[in-house]
């Protein structure tokens, strides 16, 4: 790995610019999830025992350029200071000489990067402020690596550069499984519509062995080997591109694992009436809605034969009981191949979060990448602009 760690810096004495994910759902000024917040408080710990002064530069919401009060992290100071047990000076926008002044072991909160239109824009000139401020540039930010923007690849240039404790425990989380990972490899893609993860379907199949296809995108797979699937949500119009993944799953020799039965039903809300069938025997006015017992099972089983899992999407209708039924048992059994050390499971997007959340599974798992965007980037095989700038 070509990227520098905070182990990798002196610090002492320093300023250390750092990019940090405070991008916390706030309810009448309250942070109502401050996982995100608590995440980067290792990083923030570590600056301030080698001697630097943490200068956080962050984003939250889509002010869209413009200061909007509704959207300033002043809002989330609060939430900060509490996680850290310790005062945070906020400054709309500091001078080097605002920062000097402040004492060594200050922490400082930077208002909202993309108050600035230059910031989405990566403007040069706003790389070169943000530069000004510090003397190393720390990037703890994996969320939001996939964009090139001036606090996230812009400083990068300017200032010696390296991974906050959070990007560095999910880049070696990621790296782990599927740059140099334990084989065999299972990946479990599920969602709505295939539409939306073509790369990431296209690249797993040259680097993972099996192939798990759940979710609505399940049903195109399906109609495109001729299965009838009623009136499932299901993207007709790319037959052609899924059966040319299936054709490249076989050659590249990845096992592609799809629906062997299916829950169905007549109408999509909770408790809805439903039965069991084969995948190939759905009803003309049905709806299939999740995967039956039998495809856990068979999903089950290929865990059992892995070393590594990655898995982006639920199998069903999670939201909604009993369509959670698959996701809930497939989740559950990984979990214990997990906490057993028999399974490295590496998860991600946020569809997945919520699901193994609802399952009791998450806490189980090896990792769980909080980075939707990205995260869904580094696993399609693109490069992401903030992990390159580090090396």
């Amino acid at each position: 790995m070509a990227w520098k760690t905070l182990d990798d810096m002196d610090l002492a004495g320093k300023r250390v610019l750092t990019r940090v994910d405070i991008n916390v759902p706030l309810e009448n000024g309250q942070v109502t999830d401050a996982t995100r917040i608590t995440r980067i408080v290792p990083t923030i710990t570590d600056i301030l025992a080698k001697g630097g002064t943490p200068i956080l530069l962050a984003h939250f919401g889509r002010p869209k350029g413009k200061p909007n009060p509704e959207m300033s992290l002043k809002l989330v100071q609060p939430a900060l200071e509490d996680a850290l047990g310790r005062s945070v000076t906020f400054m709309e926008r500091p001078s080097r000489s605002d920062i000097d002044a402040l004492p060594a072991d200050a922490v400082v909160l930077v208002e909202n990067t993309r108050f600035s239109p230059m910031e989405e824009a990566n403007d040069p000139k706003m790389a070169e402020f943000l530069a000004s401020l510090g003397d190393v540039f720390c990037n703890d930010a994996f969320s939001a690596a996939h964009r090139a923007h001036a606090s996230t690849t812009g400083v990068a240039h300017l200032l010696p550069s390296c991974a906050g404790r959070l990007m560095e425990a999910e880049l070696r989380a990621l790296e782990a499984a599927l740059s140099n990972p334990q084989r065999p490899v299972v990946a479990v893609v599920g969602g709505a519509k295939v539409s939306t993860k073509l790369d990431l379907l296209s690249n797993l199949v040259e680097k993972v062995d099996i192939l798990v296809i759940g979710g609505g995108m399940a049903n195109t797979f399906l109609a495109a080997q001729g299965v009838d699937v009623g009136k499932s949500l299901c993207e007709h119009d790319l037959a052609d591109t899924a059966r040319a993944i299936a054709e490249k799953a076989a050659t590249t020799g990845c096992e592609v694992l799809l629906p062997r039965d299916v829950v169905v039903a007549r109408e999509f809300k909770a408790g809805a009436a439903s039965e069991t069938v084969k995948a190939e025997d759905c009803p003309a006015d049905a709806m299939i809605l999740d995967a039956g017992p039998d495809s856990v099972a068979h999903i089950c089983q290929a865990f059992d034969r892995a070393k590594t899992l990655i898995w982006n999407g639920p199998l069903g209708a999670f939201e909604i009981p009993p369509f959670d039924a698959a996701t809930n048992a497939a989740a559950a059994y990984a979990a214990g191949l997990s906490r057993s050390g028999k399974l490295i499971s590496v998860a991600g997007g946020g569809d997945t979060v919520a699901a193994l959340n609802k399952a009791d599974a998450s806490e189980s798992f090896t990792y769980i990448s909080t980075a939707g965007g990205a995260f869904l980037e580094w696993m399609e095989g693109k490069t992401l602009p903030g992990v390159a700038a580090l090396g």
